[in-house]
């Protein structure tokens, strides 16, 4: 490091990977969750002698050699660090002023201080010891292990729908007419995804999450993920609730269908064009957003992934095993693979291409579509906000209060019937009124309908297994 990369960053200021302590006659006692916390999320810098302002405040002379002394010694305890870190602080003399640099690498293990595990964020340094979540999420950057390759030995291929497979199957063929799937029974193909792996604590065989999510019958995926969700929203008129919603809880392959139409149906296809070529930049958007969030969610958590269409912009969210922090640059984005498995599927059956094209292609299409850059954002959640002009989502000649009214009986009652499933998943009390105000029909037409499902009573648990209306 030299005196002007040094004076450099005290210019910018304290962000996620630089961080200022006063230090003028010992070490601060925070310094070590810094460390901590640098250690653990993509590493950063430590300028002691600097205050918040930005001023050098510089370490006493004749108290450098303690305080580095202080450091290392600490950092190199396992009682105090573990695991222990080796760092070098380099002194620096700024206008007759001592500065101390400490560059934290990123680890390759959780680290801990004092028993404690530390995150970095933009607000700075933050204590996720009781946060479960967060942690199980840091072990799974440390661990390059993937949430979907757990492996469920007494499953076997029957927990999973048959008719999803052929259609994946009918899919990649179409794709590619000489395609290996071609040949290859249901057993085959899944081994040939990965999608059928050994447990490497119980050695037995099974299919694996990945497996399930991808082609799962609905009640094989809520038994052994219930927090699987993706909730569309178009809002565009009702800006406190929403126009229109689909509650997707069904296998991935359907999941990317329906979020595709949930796009078309609520977003109009403008005329654009690519050179002299008129292309479809609305379906490329769609494709390129709605893939992205199935194959690199982390399904380990409980929040639910969205994707909100409003008169301005389309705004997708998921959760996310981060590999770093804030907006993403496109010229120096470096992809990581989230969900191998998922996303070798995805591309086997033409809805996904090589990691990180999706990211260039979306910027391409947003750009002809909007005019416009589409912004991505790592983090916990990770964001996707692709800009729309206010007639992409204008409907012409069109009654805005039937848009949302089922074409026939039959479906309204399957949107009866995935509403309920999902407000039952969330625990959610069920009310006609509910039902009604999501499908955009009468209370009494609502009541006609619940009386002609057969089976209604076992779609979700409650008292005595069952889900009942709350009146």
């Amino acid at each position: 490091m030299m005196i002007d990369e040094i004076k450099e960053l005290i210019q910018n200021g304290e962000k996620i990977d630089v961080e200022f302590k006063e230090s003028k006659h010992a070490l601060t006692k925070d310094v070590f969750d810094t460390v901590c916390s640098f250690n653990n999320r993509n590493g950063g810098h430590i300028l002691l002698g600097v205050n918040d302002q930005r001023e050098i405040i510089g370490v006493i002379k004749n108290k450098v050699d303690k305080v580095i002394k202080d450091f290392t010694t600490s950092i190199n305890n396992p009682q105090k660090m573990y695991p222990p870190l080796y760092l070098t602080p380099e002194v620096f003399d700024i206008d007759g002023k001592i500065v101390i640099y400490i560059r934290v690498p990123e680890g390759y293990q959780v680290c801990r201080h004092n028993g404690r595990i530390w995150d970095r964020s933009y607000e700075g340094d933050v204590n996720i010891t009781d946060r479960a979540e967060l942690v199980y999420k840091m072990y799974g950057r440390k661990q390059g292990s993937y949430f979907v390759n757990k492996v469920y030995p007494n499953l076997d291929i029957d927990f999973l729908d048959a008719s999803i497979i052929d259609k994946a199957k009918k899919m990649a063929i179409a794709r590619n007419k000489n395609h290996v799937w071609e040949k290859m029974d249901h057993e085959e193909i899944l081994r040939s995804a990965n999608l059928i792996l050994t447990d490497p604590e119980t050695k037995c065989e099974g299919i694996t999450l990945a497996a399930i999510l991808l082609f799962g019958k609905d009640n094989s995926i809520m038994s052994v993920l219930p927090q699987h969700k993706t909730d569309a929203i178009f809002r565009v008129e009702n800006k406190d609730r929403y126009d229109d919603r689909d509650v997707v809880i069904t296998n991935l392959i359907d999941s990317y269908d329906r979020l595709i139409k949930f796009g078309q149906k609520h977003l109009n296809d403008l005329f654009v064009l690519d050179g002299i070529v008129n292309v479809n930049a609305r379906d490329r958007i769609l494709r390129e957003i709605v893939s992205n969030t199935l194959a690199h969610r982390d399904y380990s958590s409980g929040y639910p992934a969205k994707m909100i269409i409003d008169d301005e912009k389309i705004t997708v969210e998921n959760s996310n095993l981060a590999h770093g922090m804030g907006a993403l640059d496109l010229q120096k984005f470096e992809p990581f693979p989230k969900n191998p498995a998922i996303s070798k599927v995805f591309r086997e059956i033409g809805i996904a291409d090589e990691l990180g094209s999706g990211m260039r292609n979306t910027y391409k299409y947003t750009q002809l579509y909007s005019g416009q850059n589409p912004l991505f954002e790592e983090g916990d959640i990770f964001r996707t906000i692709v800009p729309l002009k206010k007639v992409a989502t204008k409907k012409v000649g069109v009654d805005d209060e039937s848009r949302n009214v089922p074409q026939d009986a039959t479906q309204a009652k399957e949107k009866i019937i995935e509403f309920i499933k999902a407000e039952v998943r969330l625990n959610n009390k069920i009310t006609r009124q509910a039902i009604a105000e999501h499908i955009g029909i009468s209370v009494k037409t609502i009541q006609r309908l619940l009386k002609e499902i057969d089976n209604l009573k076992y779609i979700g648990r409650g008292k005595n297994g069952h889900w009942e209306l709350e009146e």
